[in-house]
């Protein structure tokens, strides 16, 4: 016998401005209890110190999660020059101090090697995995790791405000995967004047922005209402990089069951991957194949 799903079948996004001093996964567990809902899951984890958007999918929006993670995502964030820290930001004891500062001109300098395709070695506390167990553990533990670079993608790195010698102020744009401590720490150590990242804010990921975004104080007031329901953003949100096909009735059916449906479109080159609606709501994603989604992910809506 099938075992019975605790909690309500709700489906969607729901975008939280994260406050500093709690963990994504926290943020998660408070959203799911208050939305009592049977599954839930973020988009791309903050540091706990970090502030801006989280975007939680709960139920059927689980199943668009990779397309938020892969998206584009923009950040704010302070530099602090003159000293590096075991964290890479001001949550962390201080390792090593310099009395250099640099101007702006070298700062401009410096960002042209931080744009385009990088390789960012990631903090030493970070959720990285080294031999099965937590980078951020074993960095807790006192052993200082070897970690591999990983590839990033910077669309663009901007120095927007210098309030003083000691800090600047920057905002980039990146894709997948991308450690803004680590850019702080690198960017230090090029200019030769150590550095860490003071604080930082996320300030949109995909089509998700955190002026937009929801207080844990609402969600701690709505918690376990009917009111709370209008907190919920379309999964079909977390579908925004993807080009939209309409099914046909018949063919409706055939994506909810797992199989190819014919799907109305113009123009597709052939093998896109696409997602198809019925009705207004999200039925299935696929690759387009002469007038048929062939589906790879099939929403329950």
């Amino acid at each position: 016998m099938a075992r019975t799903k605790k909690g309500r079948a709700v489906s969607g996004w729901v975008i939280v401005d994260k406050p500093a001093g709690i963990g994504s996964t926290t943020v998660v567990n408070k959203v799911k209890w208050a939305f009592q809902a049977q599954k839930a899951g973020h988009a791309g984890t903050l540091d706990p110190a970090a502030t801006g958007v989280l975007a939680i999918a709960l139920g059927e929006a689980t199943k668009t999660v990779p397309f938020i993670t892969d998206a584009l995502k923009a950040y704010r964030f302070r530099v602090t020059f003159g000293a590096a820290t075991t964290t890479d930001d001001a949550e962390g004891e201080v390792t090593e101090t310099c009395a250099m500062r640099p101007t702006d001109a070298e700062i401009l300098a410096a960002l042209l090697a931080f744009r385009g395709d990088i390789q960012q070695v990631p903090p030493q506390f970070s959720a990285v995995k080294v031999d099965g167990a937590r980078a951020y553990d074993l960095a807790r533990d006192g052993e200082v790791m070897d970690l591999a670079a990983r590839s990033l993608w910077v669309e663009s790195l901007d120095l927007i405000a210098r309030p003083d010698a000691d800090h600047a102020d920057l905002q980039m744009i990146c894709g997948k995967g991308g450690y803004v401590r680590s850019i702080a720490r690198d960017l230090g150590a090029a200019l030769g004047c150590l550095g860490h990242v003071a604080w930082l804010r996320r300030e949109w990921s995909g089509p998700f922005r955190a002026d937009q975004g929801v207080s844990l104080e609402d969600i701690d007031r709505l918690a376990r209402t009917d009111a709370i329901d209008a907190l919920i953003q379309p999964l079909e949100l977390g579908l925004y990089a993807l080009p939209e096909v309409m099914a046909t009735p018949e063919g409706a059916v055939r994506l909810r069951n797992g199989n190819a449906g014919m799907v109305l479109t113009s123009g597709l080159p052939y093998g896109t991957e696409a997602w198809a609606s019925h009705q207004g709501r999200a039925v299935a994603v696929g690759h387009y194949q002469a007038g048929e989604l062939h589906p790879t992910r099939v929403f329950n809506l």
